[in-house]
């Protein structure tokens, strides 16, 4: 007997395109894994985030990451949204008790973008070019390949800092290769940075899924949807981060590879200004994420 469906599913997101993507994309996938959901009782609910509201001031002097997942957060745990949809680079490494990450969509490409009319490289900007960015973590390695460069502070969503950049507000900027590619954007000045060269942001490229841990509905309903290497990789990465005490205050990177049986975790922790910078790596079982995570972590630390 097919299965009904009691209520609307509702579905909570941030108000972005890249977030309103994310959201589709995961409304999609919950109608291919189940024939008794459809357009018709699957609702995205945008909430509004202090992080989008504020747009002047780096992410670091107004609290950090919480920032943008709080008030999806209290839906969440009132039940007046059944799940929430994240990008994971932006979440807490430690949630609010009663809620729970239970599902990992696969990962998109990890690197970030190089964004430049002006060159196709952080090396080929000129001496003393301007380069917009509201991340510690890339300004910080950015400092390390080229102390000459200018820095300024260069918030908001994609399309508001590709706009900037047509304003000449500065030489180049960066921006995560995931999201041009979720949103479709193939913009002749974006050039993928290897990440041997700037090593991302703790599972950047992933979409996670938050539900109120009591939802044992939810949790089966998502359960298909779950890819097991993106998970792994992304434990490894968020158990070294939280060794770490990682926040938006300090530049902190990482990336997890698995190889067969065998997981690599690269980590990278830095000053602001680049003139401190600590890189290391391990490798381990795949299937025991958080002890190399924590391994790795306590190592830089």
């Amino acid at each position: 007997m097919q299965e009904t469906v009691k209520k609307t599913l509702k579905i909570g997101t941030r108000g972005s395109q890249l977030a309103l993507a994310q959201a589709n994309e995961v409304k999609s996938l919950l109608i291919s894994a189940h024939n008794h959901l459809n357009e018709n009782n699957i609702e995205i609910i945008v909430m509004s985030t202090r992080g989008d509201r504020v747009q002047d001031r780096n992410l670091s002097e107004i609290g950090g990451k919480g920032l943008f997942t709080e008030e999806i957060e209290q839906a969440l745990y009132k039940g007046e949204i059944d799940i929430a949809v994240h990008s994971l680079k932006d979440m807490p490494t430690k949630l609010p008790e009663g809620l729970e990450l239970v599902c990992y969509l696969e990962r998109e490409d990890v690197r970030d973008a190089f964004i430049s009319s002006k060159a196709a490289s952080l090396m080929d900007l000129a001496p003393g070019a301007v380069v917009g960015t509201s991340s510690l973590r890339r300004k910080a390695q950015a400092m390390v390949l080229r102390p000459d460069l200018k820095i300024i502070n260069f918030r908001g969503n994609v399309q508001t800092r590709l706009e900037k950049l047509d304003q000449n507000v500065a030489d180049a900027t960066f921006l995560a290769m995931a999201g041009l590619n979720r949103l479709g954007i193939n913009d002749s000045r974006v050039n993928a940075i290897d990440a041997s060269i700037i090593l991302p942001a703790v599972a950047q490229g992933a979409i996670t899924i938050e539900i109120a841990s009591r939802n044992d509905e939810m949790r089966k309903l998502l359960k298909p949807l779950n890819h097991k290497e993106t998970e792994l990789c992304v434990r490894a990465e968020r158990a070294m981060l939280y060794i770490l005490d990682g926040s938006c205050r300090t530049p902190i990177a990482g990336m997890a590879t698995i190889d067969g049986e065998t997981m690599t975790l690269k980590g990278r922790v830095l000053s602001e200004d680049g003139k401190i910078d600590r890189c290391d790596k391990i490798s381990g079982d795949k299937n025991d994420p958080e002890k190399l995570g924590e391994t790795l972590g306590l190592r830089l630390k």
